[in-house]
């Protein structure tokens, strides 16, 4: 049955095209009806989701800060705000996932419309505003969620700034959301890059960012892998700075990239659900557009950390090749979003055989010995 749905599923993102949240909303809803089938007993849902969609392979397997990763490809933030699938992603194939982004305080996010597909450029631009129930609810959440599963993937948590606290106010913000998750979490991300915060991205290039490691790391007595996020449009020097600040204040790695707010060379000239010129809507964009850039960040940390800082490698990674090009250049570890929007929940398992085979053509036995080989 979900074989015969990838013939179909061209014509599932076709009917949602128009609004493209309420189809990822529809999507959410129904991974939570597989949760729910499973707690009742009913598991058939998702042992046929994990026989059609996890592969598995000993030389993609992943260690990094004491986390064991059974591939290398991960959920990127952004698809599960909530928390709400946090069982089901290990049943699509995921090697990791990461949740949110989340605030210290619940908020609506931005109005809509605010997501869109650009087909044509097989991206997605975002203007979402980090919609969210807030901290408290999301560790409630899982918490129960780990109650009844066992954690068979590391979870990650996206932790951003909320709308309403001022930027001179962001570290007890984000040290708030953090000691409120770190009992549900392996890993923890500071989100200091997403366009859709007002004034955020300011943070990368301020005093405010070392205050902002500086009060996690403090506040971090479960000693979590906290790790940061930063933007593809930043300069080479402003990367270098933020490379400085990480090994200064011990974080564990860099997330590279999140959404971009360049527009350069895209083939969706006007946005068709506004009418307005592509280069003058907000969001942020993800996918193929943004692709070669976020390359081009990941082998720039890896050169000038000598491959000491791991690497979360992320943007438009949409086939095996893509992710082979990624890991070559410094990733020790990937994430994808817009690339399984588009190709459906078997990107996963093809990007994954992809790579084992790529490594035998290689000549290696295992997928850390590619980590910047190029």
């Amino acid at each position: 049955m979900l074989r015969f749905a990838r013939s179909l599923y061209p014509l599932i993102l076709s009917v949602t095209k128009n609004d493209p949240e309420r189809g990822h909303q529809r999507l959410i809803q129904t991974l939570k009806k597989v949760d729910a089938m499973h707690r009742h007993g009913f598991a058939v849902a998702m042992e046929q989701l994990e026989r059609t969609f996890t592969h598995s392979d000993l030389r993609l397997q992943q260690s990094c800060w004491g986390l064991n990763f059974p591939n290398v490809l991960g959920l990127s933030a952004g698809c599960d705000k909530e928390g709400e699938a946090a069982a089901v992603w290990p049943a699509l194939g995921f090697g990791f996932a990461e949740l949110g982004a989340v605030t210290k305080h619940a908020q609506p996010g931005n109005d809509r419309p605010r997501l869109f597909r650009l087909p044509q450029d097989q991206a997605v631009l975002n203007r979402l505003g980090a919609n969210n129930e807030g901290a408290v609810a999301m560790a409630a959440k899982l918490k129960r969620t780990w109650e009844y599963y066992p954690r068979t993937i590391p979870i990650g948590i996206n932790l951003c700034k909320s709308k309403i606290t001022p930027l001179d106010q962001a570290v007890e913000d984000y040290v708030f959301s953090f000691q409120t998750l770190a009992p549900v979490a392996d890993y923890f991300v500071v989100n200091v890059s997403s366009p859709n915060t007002p004034g955020l991205r300011s943070l990368q290039e301020s005093d405010e960012l070392p205050r902002i490691f500086a009060g996690l790391q403090s506040a971090n007595h479960w000693q979590k892998p906290i790790l940061v996020k930063i933007s593809p449009d930043l300069s080479w020097e402003a990367i270098a700075v933020i490379i400085d600040l990480v090994k200064e204040h011990n974080l564990a790695g860099i997330v590279a990239t999140n959404t971009s707010t360049r527009r350069s060379g895209l083939k969706t000239k006007i946005l068709p659900q506004t009418g307005q010129p592509i280069e003058e809507e907000a969001g942020g964009l993800s996918g193929q557009p943004i692709r070669d850039r976020a390359t081009e960040v990941i082998r720039y940390i890896y050169q000038q950390t000598g491959g000491t800082i791991p690497i979360i490698g992320v943007g438009g990674i949409f086939t095996a090749e893509d992710a082979w090009e990624k890991i070559q250049a410094g990733a020790s570890l990937l994430q994808l979003y817009t690339g399984w929007i588009y190709g459906g929940p078997w990107v996963v398992p093809d990007i994954l055989q992809g790579l084992g085979e790529k490594l035998a053509a290689e000549g290696f036995s295992h997928i850390s010995q590619v980590v910047g080989s190029e």
